[in-house]
């Protein structure tokens, strides 16, 4: 008698916490967790910098402020394009599907002069919400994690700026020496 009534008791704990293993609830806490990480990628791309020096009657003052705000589009395929660096050697062409799936290939510059680049391809890519994750692939078969957010930076140079804004992705994840310097944060901009 005693094992039924424990049998009971199991079957009807797994009865009431069953609900709470189920998908919509999985995915609703998957897509917090894909919020609070873009969240926390956008935040690293904002800065502020406010310098005043006097020097011998001279004043000189620095003024730069970037706020990062992460962008969700009702159909992700509008994320698809091509975004690159500027400023550096560096680019990524997305392809994203309605159901959110991507794929994508880009280059990234090796050595301290960014003449040379190496390709990559992006696998099991996905998107939730703003946030792109993927594995990236280079030629030689190594594999990196791949993480970004889509988002809009608007620059200010003085307080009373309105901002210039530009859209792109925001990458964050391993360092790569580029031109004797060492990054780890990369933003993309979306070709037009």
């Amino acid at each position: 008698m005693r094992r039924s009534y424990r049998y009971s008791r199991f079957l009807f704990v797994v009865g009431v916490l069953a609900p709470f293993g189920s998908a919509p609830a999985q995915q609703a806490l998957a897509s917090a967790s894909a919020q609070t990480r873009t969240q926390a990628i956008a935040a690293s791309f904002s800065k502020s910098k406010h310098v005043v020096k006097e020097k011998r009657g001279v004043r000189m003052e620095k003024y730069k402020r970037v706020e990062s705000e992460p962008v969700v589009k009702p159909n992700p395929q509008d994320y698809s394009g091509i975004y690159e660096m500027p400023e550096m050697a560096f680019a990524i062409q997305l392809r994203v599907a309605r159901d959110g799936s991507v794929e994508g290939t880009g280059y990234e510059p090796i050595g301290p002069d960014m003449s040379v680049r190496r390709s990559f391809t992006l696998r099991n890519g996905r998107i939730d919400g703003a946030l792109l994750t993927a594995t990236q692939v280079y030629a030689n078969g190594t594999q990196n994690r791949f993480e970004g957010a889509f988002m809009n930076r608007t620059s200010f140079d003085t307080p009373a700026d309105k901002g210039f804004t530009v859209f792109g992705l925001g990458v964050v994840g391993r360092d790569v020496i580029v031109g004797g310097s060492t990054i780890n944060r990369f933003f993309y901009e979306l070709k037009q």
